[in-house]
């Protein structure tokens, strides 16, 4: 399939941020795996030099096989992975974590279980009550939001706030991490650590991030510092669907981007190719309507208090 005008020009964009607003049908992964392939053949960038981000291993397995078969078959040292798994790449040559360092999903549930044996809770489900546990710990983590500024609803405030601290406690005293932890550790290195963080900078010369609507705070941050001086950031999303809120993901994110980034080029991929015009045309005019509410909403919100 030839690029239409709109992805050609997201492919061919030289350096500096840019923002693809696509969505679903529009060709965004396409326009991911030919983006990779122009900046290895035109752009003079080297390979190893090129992250691409997405949110499942399946994800980012597809897009590696497309960009090979778009590459007739030839291997190159293109970096596809997940947040947590490039993250967790850092914390290896920082920590040398290795895979037994990250807590399995039953081992996460019995700790809960230990800890809240000596606490003020019966819950009617336990199991239920330790996923709703682990599911708020997780957001305080994603959040990176101060405990004591947290308000439970799973359980008493005062009961999560312990069970918090003594999951956290335990976690370190056991070399251990999770999923958020990959997050809050790497993004505490590269703020105490400028030297690494430099390090990593110049490794990841490009930055691509697909799906960047479902991104949340703290994997905004991390970026935003990778991306450092040079701002080639090219991030692709659909401002009207966000599938990760409950981690923590927020939308304003993907708003703000031309706030954060004044010198953006953005980029509308607004032809469809799986659904008939007309659908199409009376969709986007919705969208659009609603799309401008919350963008006012969120400048609006953004603004208060700035002089």
């Amino acid at each position: 399939m030839e690029l239409n005008k709109s992805q050609l020009q997201a492919v061919c964009h030289d350096k500096g941020p840019m923002m693809v607003l696509a969505g679903p049908g529009s060709g965004k992964t396409m326009v991911i795996t030919h983006r990779v392939k122009w900046l290895t053949e035109h752009a003079g960038v080297h390979p190893a030099g090129i992250l691409v981000v997405t949110f499942t291993k399946a994800a980012a397995d597809e897009m590696r096989q497309r960009f090979v078969s778009l590459m007739d078959g030839r291997t190159m040292p293109v970096s596809f992975g997940t947040f947590h798994a490039i993250f967790f790449s850092v914390l290896k040559h920082a920590y040398n974590y290795t895979a037994s360092n990250i807590i399995r999903e039953e081992q996460k549930q019995q700790l809960i279980r230990e800890i809240i044996e000596d606490m003020p809770v019966e819950p009617d489900n336990v199991s239920e009550f330790v996923n709703d546990v682990l599911s708020e710990i997780g957001l305080v983590k994603g959040s990176m939001m101060d405990i004591e500024h947290y308000y439970a609803t799973s359980c008493a405030t005062s009961v999560f706030r312990d069970i918090y601290k003594q999951y956290v406690q335990r976690m370190e005293n056991s070399r251990l991490i999770d999923f958020e932890d990959m997050l809050v550790y790497t993004w505490e290195l590269f703020t105490q650590r400028k030297d690494i963080l430099a390090a990593w900078q110049h490794k990841f010369q490009y930055i691509l991030i697909d799906e960047f609507q479902d991104i949340n705070r703290i994997q905004y941050d991390i970026i935003k510092m990778l991306a450092g001086e040079r701002k080639n950031l090219f991030i692709v999303g659909d401002d009207d669907q966000s599938i990760y809120k409950f981690r923590g993901a927020n939308i304003t994110n993907i708003l703000n981007f031309e706030k954060e980034y004044p010198d953006a080029k953005v980029v509308k991929l607004e032809q469809n190719y799986r659904s008939t015009q007309t659908i199409v045309k009376a969709a986007n005019s919705l969208i659009e309507k609603n799309r401008e509410q919350i963008r006012k909403e969120v400048f609006s919100e953004n603004d208060k208090g700035e002089p």
